[in-house]
């Protein structure tokens, strides 16, 4: 099934009910009628099926017909429907034709009688529907202004971000619904000087990662929850050994197999923990598509600048939902380096250069000679420089063993402790250095939604509802859930009087780490069965606890 939304202004979510059903078989009518709005229009083929008696006007176009006898050709049966589609509903023919010109021009298999057969479904079908149906619905298309936008699914989007933040290495494994984010970058990065590598499996991936990283390369890789728990151990490396590192996790159904075609926002808990011991990372939730373009930039600007893993969940209805994106989106990013060795700093006390960050200042500390490059210096930060081995820079051995400021193996409990201070700084300074979320809706709301990942357009069009309604609503929707913004959502909270916290997982693991460091006890609304909330399930739990 496909599902348009189609408006003159940007749509936050996927809507409630369909105000048009269009059904190419009996199988489409059962499965989704029951999605239909009181009043909208189905139509259908009657050579199909009779649909039963219900609220809804009826539109009967023979699609088999018209392309096996008038087109002579059954595959063009889409290009009927939107034929018809253009002809009832508005929408110019001319645009379509477009769209099918430009498709068919770069497709190998296409020939100039396929692309006279398609263009010919569009015309006999429009023709068809404007002198045989009556039309009796109110839904008809507007001319629209030309704008310039792009459009792209999130894990296009994520593809597009990745090479825009000059990331340059990409292993994976592939995995739904994360594989497109492979496919895309194995297609793009030789073209721009990168190298791509399927591994083996999802730890070798990683593993290649890291050691691209290592070499001075912006490296990630893409998975979904089976891989990204294959992963656990080299997240660990990454925090230990401090090399930056983007993994994307398209989120999907669960646990084990589970669904893979089908969304899920269930592994915000085993990102922020996953690992033994106690392991420094970022984790991060794209809201929309352009969100996807955005963040991804953000990650790897924040593996390198904080060098550690930057973990981005994604998920499955967000990898696939496709979205007209404004292209001042997609602008080229102010990008900055890691924090590089520079011999010449070492001397006068400083620790390095970072092009958009102050120098490191380095703390007093013991383990290393004199005049040894030392790769895990202390510092107020908690950063330190990294040099690139092989280019000239002084070599160290990044090692999943504990170590002294050298990188040499030390299991002293001083020393331990030490280092496990210098790599919680590094998250303690992303916290302070990181935007903070924005509220929506009203300054004096009685009641709060606090939501993450792709919930977030869902969200805001419930709360524009109940406001509508009259109700005091504001929601806050952080991208950043390590480290959590602690003052930003403190503050909502003691704003308001309820905090509804909706999320596509069973145990409520946003409401969960909500509790544990806040001590709210949030009102739970969960949705645990592949598909995405509606804006009106969560107005009506707005509505419910009001």
């Amino acid at each position: 099934m496909f599902q348009v939304r189609i408006s003159d202004h940007p749509v936050k979510s996927m809507g409630d009910y369909a105000d048009v059903l269009i059904c190419l078989n009996k199988e489409a009518y059962d499965r989704n009628v029951g999605e239909l709005r009181h009043g909208g229009v189905l139509m259908y083929d009657p050579s199909d099926f009779t649909p039963e008696p219900g609220d809804y006007i009826t539109y009967a176009v023979p699609f088999n017909e018209i392309a096996r006898k008038e087109v002579q050709l059954f595959q063009t049966k889409n290009m009927v429907m939107l034929g018809a589609i253009c002809g009832l509903f508005g929408p110019p023919l001319e645009a379509i034709i477009q769209v099918v010109q430009s498709k068919l021009s770069r497709s190998r298999k296409a020939n100039a009688t396929l692309m006279e057969k398609n263009l010919l479904a569009l015309d006999v079908a429009k023709k068809y529907v404007t002198e045989k149906v009556t039309k009796s619905d109110p839904y008809l298309l507007g001319p629209v202004e030309k704008a310039d936008r792009v459009v792209l699914n999130g894990n296009q989007a994520i593809v597009a971000g990745a090479l825009a933040a000059q990331c340059r290495y990409f292993a994976g494994y592939p995995i739904t619904p994360a594989s497109d984010i492979m496919e895309g970058l194995a297609k793009e990065l030789p073209q721009v000087g990168g190298t791509f590598l399927q591994a083996e499996d999802e730890i070798a991936a990683l593993a290649s990662v890291l050691g691209a990283s290592y070499g001075g390369m912006r490296a990630m890789t893409a998975t979904s929850g089976p891989g990204f728990s294959l992963m656990t151990e080299l997240i660990g490396l990454s925090s230990m050994a401090e090399l930056p590192a983007v993994i994307v996790d398209a989120q999907r159904a669960g646990p084990s197999t589970g669904m893979p075609t089908k969304m899920e926002q269930s592994d915000l808990s085993f990102a922020l923990h996953a690992g033994h011991g106690d392991t420094p990372r970022i984790v991060i939730a794209p809201s929309n598509v352009a969100n996807c373009y955005e963040l991804i930039i953000q990650a790897f600007e924040m593996a390198e600048r904080y060098q550690m893993p930057v973990l981005f969940l994604s998920d499955q209805s967000l990898t696939a939902r496709v979205e007209s994106v404004d292209s001042q989106v997609f602008k080229t990013p102010e990008l900055h380096e890691r924090l590089q060795y520079n011999s010449q700093h070492e001397a006068n006390g400083s620790n390095g250069h970072h092009n958009g960050h102050s120098t490191e200042q380095i703390l007093v500390g013991a383990g290393a000679e004199e005049h040894e490059y030392t790769r895990y210096a202390y510092s107020a930060t908690g950063i330190s420089p990294m040099s690139t081995p092989g280019t000239g820079s002084p070599a160290y051995v990044a090692t999943g063993l504990e170590h002294d400021e050298a990188g040499h193996p030390n299991y002293e409990p001083e020393d331990h402790t030490a280092m496990m201070k210098k790599r919680f700084r590094k998250l303690a300074t992303a916290a302070a250095e990181m935007p903070k979320p924005e509220r929506y809706g009203d300054a004096d709301a009685t009641i709060g939604v606090i939501g993450w990942g792709s919930t977030e357009g869902t969200i805001q069009e419930a709360v524009d509802r109940a406001r509508a309604k009259g109700l005091k609503v504001a929601a806050l929707h952080p991208t950043i859930l390590s480290p959590l913004p602690d003052e930003t959502i403190q503050d909502f909270i003691s704003s308001v009087k309820k905090v509804i916290v909706p999320e596509n997982n069973y145990s409520g693991q946003l409401a969960n780490l909500l509790g544990a460091k806040y001590g709210l006890q949030a009102i739970r609304v969960n949705k645990y069965g592949g598909i995405p909330f509606t804006a009106a399930e969560i107005l009506r739990a707005i509505e419910e606890v009001y």
